[in-house]
């Protein structure tokens, strides 16, 4: 549990002078509701070491702390946000740890052991960057309970045939079960951005193929979705076209918003064994 001495966030930001820096991407979450509600929603077992991106004044890490965690170990790269944080580090007794760094020149799952989560108010400039360096590690990952822009998660979890289903959708769906587990509105930011917002829950995919090789199936979505108005029997001629889409019985007259995640997958896998 945390001393209920500590100052409130409000205080903590006036003191250090803690103004967002709109290159950093940061939008603070101040109220303790809603950073306990999305602690909660992450489902965290008392085993489980937490990583953080951005703590920020600290209001998710406070939630997180005061639940029954192993561990939270919380990357920062503000100098500002790491010297406000000093008090709640002392008040944690060794559970929270700081490390002063860009968190995309880091491996989180390398910082804890297992079991290990990520619960992150994600920095919305470098938001779908760092998801994708994290996704081929993600069955090091109890979950990923991650803060994206509104239109970003519409893409994470969009299905077939929409305007939002694409590249990122099937690279995430790859190795992820996904779920929205809240919505926020921009005014429960500090400052609002222009956008609501939505976290969404990551878990590792079960059923993910062992003969299916990411690199390939992501340089095939790619061509796919390149120029996605094109039949795929053009988008995928270096592919094979419409021979590869014959042996998958696939028309050749579809295009890449058609397909499913299993469709991908299967192009993959015939593509690779002639």
């Amino acid at each position: 549990m945390i001393p209920e001495a500590l100052p409130p966030l409000r205080a903590v930001i006036d003191a250090h002078k803690l103004a967002t820096r709109k290159a950093l991407g940061q939008h603070f979450l101040l109220d303790m509701n809603i950073t306990r509600a999305i602690v909660a929603r992450a489902a965290l077992t008392p085993q489980t070491h937490v990583i953080e991106i951005g703590p920020g004044p600290g209001g998710l890490t406070r939630a997180l702390l005061e639940s029954p965690i192993a561990s939270c170990t919380a990357i920062e790269r503000d100098k500002r946000c790491i010297e406000a944080l000093a008090p709640l580090v002392k008040a944690a007794g060794g559970r929270l740890t700081l490390i002063e760094e860009d968190a995309l020149k880091t491996s989180p799952q390398t910082l804890v052991p297992a079991p290990r989560a990520i619960v992150a108010n994600l920095p919305y400039n470098i938001g779908t960057q760092l998801l994708l360096q994290w996704l081929p590690h993600a069955a090091m990952f109890e979950s990923m309970t991650l803060m994206f822009q509104k239109e970003v998660a519409d893409r994470l979890l969009a299905a077939p045939h929409s305007k939002d289903y694409g590249r990122l959708t099937l690279a995430a769906q790859f190795f992820c079960n996904m779920q929205r587990v809240m919505k926020l509105r921009a005014a429960a930011f500090w400052p609002p951005p222009k956008i609501d917002s939505a976290m969404l829950r990551f878990t590792p995919r079960a059923d993910r193929p062992s003969d299916v090789d990411f690199e390939t199936f992501e340089a095939l979505t790619k061509a796919a979705f390149g120029q996605r108005r094109k039949m795929l029997r053009a988008a995928l001629k270096s592919f094979g076209g419409e021979a590869l889409l014959e042996r998958a019985q696939i028309p050749a007259s579809r295009r890449a918003e058609d397909l499913s995640l299993k469709d991908f997958e299967t192009l993959t896998r015939l593509f690779a064994n002639p």
